[in-house]
């Protein structure tokens, strides 16, 4: 494949499918802070009023166009609509589960207690009890202010959890003034990744807003297999006039990263960005005009006319070319979570980090 066209089309559709999608049920009793924890941990304020269409009588599925996640959000704890909601959600689930399509099975569930409530409602250990036949659940406790035990009282009681954690979504202003800040969210993330399928990860990385971390490592793991496979090309050294093979291993890591911080993967971003950042004009141009403009940043590689890339700078150039993108999405994110830049912003910025490397 020479064109970069195709490339591009080819490399947004593989990491669309790599990413796939994931599935969080969140179920607690009416006031423990499920909104506000899902608008804090995910992209987009999943959880607006009115978001979502129903699926029982107690549950909704919510969606939103361009994040990678299905949340449903289950109510009715309360005692008097409690045997019904069981009884639905569990059809649901035991029906999801038994689709072909494994992105429409739901791979964990959140059950949320509030913290003030200082106790464990039967009701809540039912229905954890059944959540638990069919997947991992993880214990929220919501609102933490002050544990007092409650924490250890909630894994006595609900010993099937696979974690119980103590969140606090926003940050409090008590009434002395002192202001108690937002926990928990980031190791939220971390012990949800540990209990859902691998090919899951990627997923919530790019759903979730709250651990920058979590997404800079699952890039990692993007780069250091794209470096293996620009190795394996260079296995025995190619020619410049060759390089035109490393180009689908550069724009697929791209794109890969790209869907991996949550950014919209299409043919007109990558595109932008693969040609702002390493001066590709677009459809038009060959692959190879990838990678020789990639070398350019790399001090001595590029340089020998009638030179070879050897494994070792295949693998090299794609590592740097890689961990540079990360450290720009991580700035650009560390500094606003919400941020929105285009892909030439994007782009400007990876091309100066990378003149940097080579200077």
């Amino acid at each position: 494949m020479d064109n970069i066209d195709d490339i591009i089309k080819d490399a947004i559709q593989k990491a669309t499918t790599e990413r796939g999608n994931i599935s969080i049920l969140i179920a607690g009793r009416s006031g423990v802070g499920k909104s506000t924890l899902i608008n804090a941990v995910f992209q987009q304020k999943m959880a607006e009023t009115g978001q979502g269409k129903p699926v029982t009588q107690n549950t909704r599925e919510i969606t939103k166009e361009g994040v990678p996640l299905t949340i449903f959000d289950t109510r009715g704890l309360e005692m008097s609509q409690f045997k019904e909601t069981h009884a639905d959600l569990e059809k649901l689930i035991t029906e999801r589960s038994s689709d072909r399509d494994s992105n429409r099975h739901i791979h964990v569930a959140w059950l949320c207690i509030q913290e003030d409530g200082r106790r464990v409602e039967q009701a809540e250990i039912d229905l954890h009890t059944m959540l638990a036949r069919h997947m991992p659940v993880i214990c929220v406790v919501t609102k933490a202010r002050s544990d007092n035990g409650f924490k250890n009282e909630v894994q006595r009681l609900l010993p099937e959890s696979k974690n119980v954690i103590r969140v606090r979504a926003i940050q409090e202003e008590m009434d002395d003034g002192y202001v108690l800040k937002s926990m928990g969210l980031e190791s939220l993330i971390e012990l949800t990744s540990e209990v859902i399928p691998e090919g899951k990860r990627r997923a919530l990385a790019a759903a979730q807003r709250a651990n920058i971390n979590y997404r800079k490592t699952q890039s990692h793991k993007i780069v250091a297999a794209s470096a293996t496979a620009a190795a394996a090309a260079g296995a025995s050294p190619i020619p410049f006039s060759d390089a035109v093979i490393l180009a689908p291993i550069q724009v697929g890591m791209i794109a890969g990263i790209t869907s991996v911080f949550g950014l919209e993967l299409s043919k007109g971003t990558l595109t932008t960005l693969v040609a702002s950042a390493i001066g590709v004009g677009g459809a038009t141009f060959l692959g190879r005009t990838v990678v020789v403009n990639i070398l350019k940043f790399f001090p001595g590689v590029g340089t020998v006319a009638g030179g070879a890339i050897s494994a070792a700078t295949a693998s090299a150039i794609t590592v740097g070319l890689g961990e540079a993108y990360i450290t720009v999405l991580a700035e650009i994110f560390t500094q606003d979570p919400d941020a929105e830049p285009t892909a030439t912003e994007i782009g400007e910025k990876l091309k100066e980090k990378m003149i940097k490397m080579g200077s």
